[in-house]
């Protein structure tokens, strides 16, 4: 039997499939008004389409934890009920067809605060909906970039209610599993990362220090997240720096302390918090790193790195090599692919009574 096809449990709730969809932006909430950073119109389509065409878990994009934790001016929110009534629309369909609703909860760090990538993701200001990013040194990401607001530790400590709160809202909105965003430069990756991390104090310097901020968030959110439920991890396995940066032996190490402090899945990419890094794109380029934290962990883990056919993420988990597969581009290019796959592997994925004649 096909492996990609299994189900997956973890804690009390069981994914129907490995093809899993990750956390992908779509820039697509309104910028200010009753409704800034709820999702709309757009947002349902999009991932009903993936549900629809057999996806087991949709991870919704990175959704901000509070206002000047957005990426840009036009990203999802989770920090008032508004929010929450919209979630709702989305996460009862996935849950009508099978499909387990999870929410990525983020704070951008010292990348907020840009346009929209298909125009250009410069920083913008006040007169296009922009803030001032705030961060855990004064440096900024790239030439170009503002200098980030050093955060104090009063701020730091105001940041981990953010997440819990926006993990309660998570669960009033009927999401089944949420991930901490610890990856791409934002502000846990930040503060994890010696290269971004200049602090002098508890929440910078040594390993145990950088990697303060991150567990108190998990603390704090595993605290209102049920038992019953689990709680994922995302991680950039590496900077892809030479020297001064975070590494591929902090992530199995950070790793093995997550499983300790309630993490129940690490998801595994790479990269974003060093504008220079060289990154030897290729399929499956990230694969290698999740390899390692499942086979040096207790830790589950999910794979992600331009996995484009059911042949390639079928042999990703057979060879061991993660729980489940997480497809990027590929969902949004074939919003159908479980579908495909399983007729292509001899398996069976949900398929909506509309559309029996696809079967």
């Amino acid at each position: 039997m096909s492996a990609l096809f299994q189900p997956f449990t973890l804690r009390d709730v069981t994914i129907p499939n490995r093809v899993w969809m990750p956390p992908m932006c779509q820039y697509s909430a309104a910028p200010e008004g009753p409704s800034t950073g709820a999702p709309n119109d757009w947002h349902f389509a999009h991932y009903a389409a993936r549900a629809a065409g057999g996806t087991g878990l949709i991870i919704v994009e990175a959704t901000a934890v509070s206002p000047e934790g957005r990426i840009s001016p036009y990203d999802l929110g989770i920090w008032n009920d508004t929010q929450v009534e919209a979630f709702r629309r989305i996460t009862r369909f996935l849950t009508s067809h099978g499909t387990v609703p999870a929410i990525q909860l983020a704070h951008a760090g010292r990348k907020a605060s840009t346009e929209r990538p298909w125009k250009g993701g410069a920083p913008v200001g006040p007169d296009a909906y922009g803030w001032q990013p705030l961060g855990p040194s004064p440096l900024s990401f790239a030439a170009g970039h503002p200098v980030p607001t050093e955060l104090t530790v009063a701020e730091i400590r105001e940041i981990v209610g953010q997440f819990a709160d926006a993990a309660r809202r998570a669960l009033d909105a009927g999401f089944e599993i949420a991930e901490i965003h610890g990856a791409h430069g934002y502000l846990l990756n930040e503060f994890l990362s010696p290269h971004s991390n200049h602090r002098t104090d508890a929440y910078g310097g040594s390993y145990e220090n950088r990697t303060r901020l991150a567990l108190e968030v998990v603390d704090a959110v595993r605290e209102v997240w049920p038992e019953d439920k689990p709680l994922f991890f995302r991680i950039s396995a590496t900077d892809w720096l030479e020297e001064d940066g975070w590494t591929a032996d902090d992530t199995v190490r950070f790793a093995a302390q997550l499983k300790e402090h309630g993490v129940d899945l690490l998801d595994v990419s790479t990269g974003g918090n060093a504008s220079g890094a060289r990154i030897p794109v290729g399929p499956g380029y990230q694969v290698p790193f999740a390899a390692r934290v499942k086979a040096e962990t207790p830790l589950s883990v999910a794979a992600v790195g331009l996995i484009t056919d059911a042949e390639q993420a079928e042999k990703i988990l057979a060879n061991d090599e993660a729980d489940a597969v997480l497809l990027g581009r590929e969902l949004l290019r074939n919003p159908s692919f479980a579908r495909l796959a399983a007729r292509e592997l001899g398996a069976e994925v949900h398929v909506p009574d509309q559309y029996h004649r696809s079967v």
